[in-house]
């Protein structure tokens, strides 16, 4: 599977604008996506996809206006409006099948984590228009499926992630605090399901194991305790995770990880799993190439269906605990743009070489961009690299901090400044507000 490496732009001088944007990136991110064939699942996908979730920046009415089409009126659905958000926007449960086996899915409970909610959104068009499709018929006959698309729409309206109350409400499942973790609780303690899925997205930064790759998926079944045991709820999370490895390793090859399994007694995946519910969590990474996600919205799809389909028909019984075993562990998280070479200039300070790491607040539009670092920064990783050796960066205003005793450039600040060949900010190149120019881009 081919592998885009680390990007480095190199600005040394105007000459350098041509060599800015040449590819040093070894095995970075992602690799772009690569045609495979994942059956029958991905056959269909594109045919029921749902129009209207293109940005992953929605809010619960946007979404709401896409999928109520499809659930409402239809006989195939059950809408039920179980609570309100601390805002009081409605929390609904949106659910399909007659089987005797409950599974339960949730979605987005932080506001900034959507890609499974798209996902979902394409189920209930797979519902609504393939119910004659054996697959389908199977899963409709051997489950009934609840989802909560959207726990969180508070988080979602700002897309953040902590709800209103600025509470994490995945960190919310023992003190029950918020509303939206007790309807959680209360839905799950309604529907006793046996198998919940927990759905995220996780840093774009997160390497697989010691590589240099970047995790696409990660999957986890949460423990039960501090002791991690393998009990029956969890090996059944497990073989399940087995069938969604095999489906989607077409799709993302070896950029699957295992996610940390370090029992913690706030989660929701935790105490549900202690609870009784096989719990699978699904985190999803970046893709390169996937800006809005809408790639591993189908990845996420192809997995999820392929996993009902196990449930209803019992065929992950025995598949076994070695291809989630076998995951790489999730590795470290690396920064998003590492500025070198460059000198700082800031008004009645000496100016100093340093190096700059900046981190976005939305990594994968390149966009909201902060300074996460100052100073020697030799062996920090990042996904891109800009290189200005013998150029000035001269911080504007909203960058740095002023106070009575003086001003600096902090950790923090809003990653803003010009890049000038000269030591007084006279002969400006460009100026930097949060991401490389555009036509930097268009060189490499």
């Amino acid at each position: 599977m081919k592998t885009r490496p680390f990007r480095t732009l190199a600005l040394a001088s105007i000459g350098a604008f041509a060599l800015a944007c040449s590819p040093v990136r070894p095995g970075g991110s992602p690799a772009s996506p690569v045609p495979a064939r994942t059956g029958a699942w991905e056959d269909l996908y594109e045919d029921v996809r749902l129009d209207g979730l293109e940005d992953r920046r929605f809010d619960q009415e946007r979404f709401w206006r896409v999928v109520r089409p499809v659930v409402e009126g239809s006989n195939r659905f059950s809408v039920e409006v179980v609570g309100q958000s601390s805002e009081g926007r409605p929390l609904r449960v949106i659910s399909f099948g007659r089987g005797p086996t409950s599974v339960l899915l949730w979605s987005q409970m932080h506001g900034d984590e959507s890609t499974a909610t798209m996902a979902l959104a394409d189920i209930y068009s797979l519902v609504e228009e393939e119910s004659g499709n054996r697959m389908v018929r199977s899963i409709l006959g051997g489950l009934t499926v609840h989802t909560i698309p959207m726990l969180n729409p508070d988080g979602a309206q700002r897309f953040q992630r902590r709800n209103a109350q600025g509470i994490d409400i995945n960190r919310d499942a023992r003190a029950l605090a918020t509303p939206e973790a007790r309807v959680l609780k209360s839905v799950r303690d309604r529907v006793e399901p046996l198998v919940g899925f927990n759905l995220h997205d996780q840093g774009v930064g997160t390497r697989v194991g010691l590589t240099d790759r970047g995790a696409a998926i990660s999957l986890l079944s949460p423990p039960f305790d501090h002791s991690r045991a393998v009990n029956d709820v969890r090996l059944r999370a497990m073989e399940i995770m087995g069938v969604m490895i095999r489906t989607i390793e077409p799709m993302v090859g070896n950029h699957i990880t295992r996610y940390s399994d370090t029992f913690n007694p706030r989660a929701f995946g935790d105490l549900i799993t202690q609870w009784g519910t096989s719990t699978i969590l699904v985190e999803s990474g970046g893709w390169e190439g996937d800006p809005q996600k809408q790639y591993l919205r189908k990845v996420n799809f192809v997995g999820l269906m392929a996993a009902l389909e196990s449930i209803a028909s019992g065929s992950y019984q025995g598949v076994g605990t070695d291809a989630y075993q076998a995951l790489p562990a999730n590795g470290r998280r690396i920064g998003d743009l590492l500025i070198t070479g460059g000198t700082v200039v800031i008004p009645d300070i000496p100016s100093y070489r340093a190096d700059l790491l900046v981190n976005y607040e939305k990594p994968l539009l390149e966009e909201e961009g902060t300074f996460a670092d100052i100073g020697d920064l030799a062996e920090v990783e990042a996904r891109d690299t800009l290189v200005l050796d013998g150029l000035y960066i001269h911080p504007r205003d909203r960058a740095l901090e002023r106070t009575e005793d003086g001003i600096q450039l902090k950790v923090g600040a809003q990653a803003y400044f010009t890049v000038s060949r000269r030591v007084d900010g006279r002969d400006p190149l460009w100026v930097f507000r949060g991401t490389p120019p555009e036509e930097l881009r268009r060189r490499r």
